[in-house]
């Protein structure tokens, strides 16, 4: 993803609120309800084993639901958390047994110790500040429990970044340009003709010792290639199946810490 440098005037990461309000349904129909193959065939599949045998799951920036659908089928506690109206009033009509509240992640409107796991998936490159939203993650979690922390890849967000088709070389090669990773940069970009969202790019040293500073341990790591639905929607990145899209960090909050 790179930013857009034709902007309308007057979008900038404080304008993030409204546009998410704004164009919650683009997400609703890019991203949900077997839209995108991404979701369907790697990252539901992933978060449902990463959260199966918890008994009260936080869905946090639960967008219109649909990881909390999934993870409730089974039985389990699920709370969903956003910010977004729009997004909560979808979450409620598709029902499925979660509970729902608009919140931010910032000030999370639950007791210390009120989840045996939080999962965040797609969320923390769009919020800014970092540090008390994981600080939040931390004091709702029990003590022992996980966390799963689902990222577009820092590689993939990072500014600049994107696929190269060099056919000054023979024969011609394909690869990913790498931006200025290590600058943390907040832009708004334009993901689709009049859409605009927010992103933040870190470095994923600033998750991890964030994250670390808090307690929340790092007890694997998964970077997956991208699933075959994806490959065979982009024919012409012949190269993808080489570089994540996805970044996973699998977190257990430590004992001593609460």
């Amino acid at each position: 993803m790179s930013g857009d440098p034709a902007l309308p005037d007057g979008l900038d990461q404080s304008s993030a609120p409204s546009l998410w309000e704004q164009h919650a349904e683009w997400w609703q129909d890019e991203f949900t309800d077997g839209a995108d193959p991404e979701y369907e065939e790697q990252i539901l599949p992933l978060a449902a084993q990463l959260l199966a045998g918890y008994g009260r799951v936080l869905d946090l920036g639960a967008g219109e639901g649909q990881i909390a659908r999934l993870v409730s089928r089974d039985g389990v506690c699920v709370t969903g958390i956003d910010p977004t109206w729009s997004q909560m009033q979808v979450a409620r009509e598709r029902g499925g047994g979660p509970n729902y509240a608009v919140a931010g992640a910032a000030e999370l409107p639950h007791p210390n110790n009120s989840f045996d796991a939080v999962v965040a998936c797609l969320v923390f490159e769009h919020i800014d500040p970092l540090e008390p939203a994981v600080a939040e993650v931390a004091r709702v979690l029990r003590p022992g429990g996980r966390f799963a922390f689902f990222l577009n890849h820092p590689l993939l967000q990072t500014p600049g970044s994107g696929w190269i088709d060099d056919h000054m070389v023979d024969p011609p090669e394909q690869y990913w340009r790498l931006g200025e990773y290590l600058v943390e940069t907040s832009t708004v970009e334009q993901v689709q003709k009049g859409v605009f969202i927010p992103f933040v790019h870190r470095p994923l040293s600033r998750y991890v010792n964030t994250l670390a500073q808090h307690g929340l341990v790092i007890r694997e790591l998964h970077e997956p290639g991208p699933p075959q639905g994806f490959l065979d929607k982009s024919p012409f990145y012949a190269a993808a199946s080489a570089i994540p899209r996805l970044l996973v960090l699998v977190c257990s909050l430590e004992e001593a810490r609460q």
